[in-house]
């Protein structure tokens, strides 16, 4: 049975109002496999699942997984579960020792699974979760959130958020859009889609593969006016010349983040889709999405905040301060500083009231005292002919400390010895000598993770 906690029902002001806005519309809620359904048939299933949870005494506080695609179901379930009051750790179908390990550090009190055909299977654990932070978020009898980070260097960190902070956000009224949800809701931006794209009335399109053609066929199908998405994703729409095959006429606004966006990527975007706004996002799982406003359409530097949002820049590096701020790591130590400030680990440039992304802290090179950064190698060297994609880190070298080593996607088959020559030959003119590429790999594997985000491991 679940503990005692503060009763939750829809009606509640800090989430209510949320439910009662989406019962309001009639027009389409989301799209999933080229079947629509509405906002009568999404609050339909949102009560169908809330019978569901009941039958099986899931109850406010506890902590329940929600694993599935980002189908019409695990979006009721989502809605249904935050509505109740629960503690919701969305998470996609994982491999078994992933799967676990997420498990054991969510403390994971109940497992509600949707397979594809969107059948509901609930069940309960042995376990009663007693985090701290928890308690803290049960005492104030506010839904949760916890997302898990990539973890593409390390063991992933859990943050926990406060669901009714995060709503905060969405209460403005604003145009009712058709927005494709690129990242999944174990994403901050795939939270983000679907909670602003629901709470202004629009449509939210869901996809199941996330290929160049997939995607932008959907946009053309489905009349898609916005795309959120990742500059390595961007670059893959560009090689791939997907662009040219869907009829993107619907298309009128791509925002971009998670990572980087290379220089050459947008500039080429801007070239090849005319017709298109690109605006920079930013945001994290600790912090929620900022408000942001870049320079131009072609520009890498933004503005950042907004109300509920402050940030301040130490020794070159990104201090943020957020009401949606998570409350802490389930499994580490949260970096804010004493006055409730998040240390990015991004480093950036400023100029006047804007600020440039240069890249991770963790991801700096450092080649005997010089520092390099991976995004400016990596703009050079998608300005080199037959590069489809670049990835660059540190190699370690007894001498330097460190060299650079670029790993590189051609576009058509070429002999690597021609492609280093190439290479070192084009950056040369470019680069500072201590940023040019000591090795140079060629691979056909892919440099993204499923999130379409860059794995830079050192090597």
């Amino acid at each position: 049975m679940p503990r005692e906690a503060v009763p939750r029902e829809a009606g509640d002001d800090d989430v209510g109002w949320f439910l009662r806005r989406i019962e309001q519309f009639t027009g389409d809620a989301v799209v999933f496999d080229g079947d629509t359904i509405t906002y009568p048939d999404l609050v339909a299933l949102i009560d169908r699942f809330r019978t569901h949870l009941a039958e099986h005494d899931v109850g406010a506080g506890d902590v329940v997984v929600l694993e599935g695609a980002c189908s019409p179901t695990v979006c009721a379930g989502l809605l249904a579960l935050v509505g109740l009051g629960a503690i919701v750790v969305p998470l996609t179908m994982l491999p078994e020792a992933k799967r676990s390990e997420f498990l054991a550090i969510a403390e994971a009190e109940v497992v509600v699974s949707v397979d594809g055909a969107g059948q509901v299977r609930t069940t309960r654990t042995d376990v009663r979760a007693e985090h701290e932070l928890y308690q803290r978020l049960r005492g104030r009898g506010h839904p949760g959130l916890v997302l898990f980070s990539s973890g593409t260097t390390g063991r992933s960190k859990a943050s926990l958020l406060d669901f009714a902070h995060a709503l905060r956000r969405y209460r403005e009224r604003r145009r009712a859009q058709r927005v494709l949800s690129f990242l999944n809701l174990d994403h901050i931006g795939g939270i983000n889609t679907l909670m602003h794209t629901l709470s202004q009335g629009g449509t939210v399109i869901t996809i199941a593969d996330r290929t160049p053609d997939e995607v932008l066929g959907a946009v053309a199908r489905h009349s898609v006016a916005v795309l959120p998405t990742t500059p390595t994703f961007l670059n893959m729409v560009l090689v791939s010349g997907a662009y040219r095959r869907h009829d993107l006429s619907s298309l009128r606004l791509v925002t971009y983040g998670t990572e980087p966006m290379p220089a050459q990527t947008l500039r080429r975007l801007n070239e090849e889709l005319p017709g298109v706004r690109f605006k920079q996002t930013y945001g994290l799982s600790e912090l929620g999405i900022l408000p942001t406003r870049s320079r131009d359409n072609g520009s890498l530097w933004l503005q950042l905040g907004g109300d509920g949002f402050d940030h301040k820049i130490v020794d070159g590096i990104l201090w943020i301060r957020s009401d949606m701020a998570m409350l802490g790591y389930l499994n580490a130590p949260a970096p804010f500083d004493a006055d409730g400030y998040f240390n990015t680990q991004d480093a950036v440039e400023v100029d006047g009231d804007y600020v440039r992304i240069l890249g991770r802290r963790s991801e700096i090179i450092n080649v005997g005292g010089e520092k390099v950064y991976p995004q400016e190698v990596e703009d050079a060297l998608l300005q080199v002919p037959n590069i489809a994609e670049a990835t660059v880190s540190g190699k370690p070298n007894p001498v330097t400390g460190m060299v650079v080593h670029a790993t590189v996607q051609l576009v058509e088959d070429e002999d690597e010895r021609a492609v280093r020559s190439r290479i070192r030959s084009a950056l040369r003119p470019r680069l500072e000598p201590f940023k040019v590429p000591a090795v140079v790999t060629v691979s056909k594997d892919a440099q993204h993770s499923d999130r379409f985000k860059k794995i830079r491991n050192g090597s």
